[in-house]
């Protein structure tokens, strides 16, 4: 027979124990991926990608988006995963000071058990625990406190750029055949109605001009007639997306990829306007200014990644794309 732990063994054990609990309440820890809310489906970035591969085709690849909310939320999933690292690197240190505060047979010494409370922020209140635990370690409790609001913050932030995704998905499947179908339209009809050629200043006349296809010059010229333009359009260039098929012009707004100035940032808003309502009747596919992209499916702006340059932010030009 196995014999029983001396008594003083066993109050040391069941103190253990007793810290152990509180110490994990108050490191919240967080899975290491965004849990749904009860009761509904946990959302899997992996299915949705899926999802629009599967949409790619339907929209010409163009699921730009998508792709924005994807970076955010794999962004998201890398700087929570490094959180929980810290995170649980803070636990380990303040499991360490709680266990060497216990004072013999007594349990827990009452002053420090403060920071264990449901709101561990109580402590910073009470200058006396402050004193009684001494800077370094009310610093790994600040810490832990700090590390454990951050956590919580980034998995909220994860969760709504997984349900922004989602919903973004569902609504493109839900206009699948729509624009379907404004495809077959546009490949259809020869040459908008307005021929994509006329009075234009040289000044507008940017790279690419010529090898523009007829439907986004139509939209280019109609534009640079009805709005006008501050500066250059450029429209072709050798790369693999939609400038380098001829269906997108980037209408410049400022030079030497600057900010415009105020002027020149509400009429690149006119433009980018002008474009939008208008969409239907041109062909316009989507536009892409001031970090934010609206797509014809959807209507509605979203926000884009900071790319970190004026130009690469779209806050410098409007890029139009052209079905």
């Amino acid at each position: 027979m196995t014999p029983s732990p001396h008594p003083s063994r066993r109050r040391g054990r069941r103190a253990v124990l007793a810290l152990s609990a509180a110490v994990t309440a108050v490191a919240v820890g967080l899975p290491g991926t965004a849990q749904a809310e009860p009761g509904d489906d946990e959302v899997d970035i992996d299915e949705l990608t899926q999802r629009a591969e599967e949409l790619e085709e339907s929209y010409n690849g163009e699921l730009l988006q998508f792709e924005e909310i994807k970076t955010r939320v794999e962004k998201a999933e890398e700087d929570l995963q490094e959180i929980e690292e810290e995170l649980e690197a803070s636990r380990s240190g303040v499991s360490t000071i709680a266990a060497t505060q216990y004072k013999n047979s007594s349990g827990l010494d009452p002053a420090f058990s403060v920071i264990f409370s449901s709101e561990p922020e109580s402590v910073y209140s009470d200058a006396a625990v402050l004193s009684y635990l001494g800077q370094s370690q009310s610093e790994e409790i600040a810490d832990l406190i700090e590390i454990r609001d951050e956590a919580e913050l980034v998995a909220d932030e994860l969760n709504t750029e997984l349900q922004d995704a989602e919903e973004l998905i569902d609504e493109l499947e839900g206009k699948r055949e729509e624009i379907e179908e404004k495809i077959r339209k546009y490949e259809e009809e020869q040459v908008p109605e307005t021929q994509g050629t006329g009075a234009i200043p040289d000044s507008a006349v940017g790279g690419g001009w010529s090898q523009t296809t007829p439907r986004m010059a139509a939209i280019r010229d109609e534009i640079i007639r009805s709005v006008g333009v501050p500066y250059s359009v450029g429209c072709w260039r050798g790369t693999a997306d939609d400038h380098g098929e001829g269906r997108a012009c980037d209408f410049m707004v400022s030079t030497g990829g600057g900010y415009p100035t105020a002027d020149n940032q509400a009429w690149g808003t006119q433009i980018a306007q002008y474009a939008i309502d208008n969409a239907d009747r041109l062909g316009v596919e989507y536009v892409i200014w001031e970090q934010q992209i609206w797509h014809t499916a959807n209507r509605q702006w979203k926000w884009m990644e900071d790319r970190g340059s004026p130009t690469q932010n779209h806050y410098d030009h409007v890029h139009i794309t052209s079905f």
